[in-house]
């Protein structure tokens, strides 16, 4: 056990900081990936409930996420049968937001903060500083969605739809 400890010490000590009590400048905060805006708030995946709701962990409070811009089809809607496409849609998402990987969550003044259903309106950036939403929009396993007002991105995910629709990506080419 001892030399686990000294192990430790000797291998980690920023672990134990420098006993003043103080925390060295940057410790505990991540830097932001290239590509992810600034502002943006740190968060950790819990799990995916469908291709457009993902349940976070954020400074240690539970959020549902609905991503802004992107409507995927359903596949957990009460009394509805799952769409096309909608387990696709789901898997890429879940593959893309793994349990327990860190995610980097924008909001959008324009979108408000919360939707009917109370959960948060967010763009959700990945490590590698791509945004799920547009990649979602992209790669055919949504639909840009402008809810009432347009929003940041609107212009961007309308020209990854269209270029998506007319190489039939994704559910523009599964789904008559």
């Amino acid at each position: 056990m001892v030399l686990v400890a000294g192990a430790v010490l000797v291998a980690f000590p920023r672990l134990l900081g420098d006993g003043s009590g103080e925390t060295p400048p940057g410790a505990g905060q991540a830097t932001l990936p290239t590509g992810v805006p600034s502002g943006a708030d740190e968060a950790v995946v819990e799990r995916v409930v469908d291709g457009d709701t993902v349940l976070v962990a954020v400074m240690g409070e539970r959020e549902r996420i609905r991503l802004i811009g992107v409507d995927t089809p359903e596949t957990v809607k009460p009394d509805a049968p799952v769409d096309c496409f909608g387990p696709e849609a789901s898997a890429f998402t879940t593959a893309s937001l793994p349990a327990g990987s860190t995610v980097w969550l924008e909001s959008d003044a324009t979108q408000g903060d919360a939707d009917r259903y109370d959960r948060l309106l967010r763009y959700v950036w990945s490590p590698d500083g791509t945004m799920l939403n547009e990649r979602l929009v992209a790669e055919g396993y949504g639909r840009e969605d402008t809810y009432d007002d347009p929003y940041r991105y609107r212009d961007r995910f309308v020209a990854a739809e269209s270029a998506a629709e007319r190489s039939g990506t994704g559910l523009w080419g599964a789904c008559g």
